[in-house]
């Protein structure tokens, strides 16, 4: 790159308040692309560009993290430098992957609710955990939802996964301690009110009540509260 493109390249990402590691890297994608063809980057062609590309995946074997940024460095000084009016090389879309959420393992479920002082916060995790349910379900729940008679044992799921209603089981173990919250709060219309009760408690406040809990010092590293 001739010392006039590269000032003009420098001051375009100026002037656009680019951070000093973006010029860093846009410069050398710049650098990169001229060295491989031995050539000034205002002398290749789209063409060019995108063997290019097809170098950096099939030979280089580039992250997309990294095709990227270099795909952005080079479509910034072909647009705002050299003026063109489109670039037609690509990059594939960046893949996706899917990951497994991380499983509390027995002991530190415990812990969790150990650490878990306030009532209401205590019971809202206890009732996720052992009823296997998603934050959206669970902050959902109305007192008509536990049928708590000993032959049925169970907690409805209205509108959940697939908007499907279902039932889970409710834990003996879990029954008292829903019992005392009822006679301490007296949640009303929802079981998990917000500050205001006509409206059920907002999914970041519940997921705040797990991730203020697995803060504290008894719990070790945990994984995440699963919307």
């Amino acid at each position: 790159m001739s010392n006039d493109l590269r000032t003009q390249f420098i001051n375009h990402m100026t002037l656009h308040r680019f951070s000093r590691h973006t010029k860093k890297n846009y410069l050398l994608a710049v650098k990169g692309l001229a060295k491989f063809y031995n050539q000034p980057p205002d002398s290749l062609s789209n063409e060019q560009i995108q063997k290019y590309f097809l170098y950096l995946i099939e030979e280089k074997k580039l992250a997309w993290g990294s095709l990227n940024n270099i795909f952005c460095g080079l479509s910034c000084f072909y647009k705002n430098v050299l003026k063109w009016d489109e670039t037609q090389f690509t990059i594939p879309p960046r893949p996706r992957i899917k990951k497994l959420p991380s499983i509390l393992s027995e002991e530190e479920v415990k812990r969790l609710f150990e650490v878990t002082t306030n009532l209401k916060h205590r019971v809202l995790l206890k009732t996720t955990y052992s009823a296997g349910l998603r934050l959206s379900e669970v902050i959902s729940l109305r007192p008509e939802h536990i049928e708590s008679d000993p032959s049925r044992m169970m907690i409805r799921v209205e509108q959940g996964k697939g908007k499907k209603d279902r039932y889970t089981v409710l834990s003996q173990a879990l029954l008292p301690e829903l019992r005392a919250y009822w006679c301490k709060y007296k949640p009303g219309e929802w079981l998990f009110p917000g500050y205001n009760r006509k409206k059920h408690m907002g999914p970041t406040s519940a997921s705040q009540a797990f991730h203020k809990a697995k803060k504290k010092p008894a719990l070790p590293e945990a994984g995440e509260f699963i919307a």
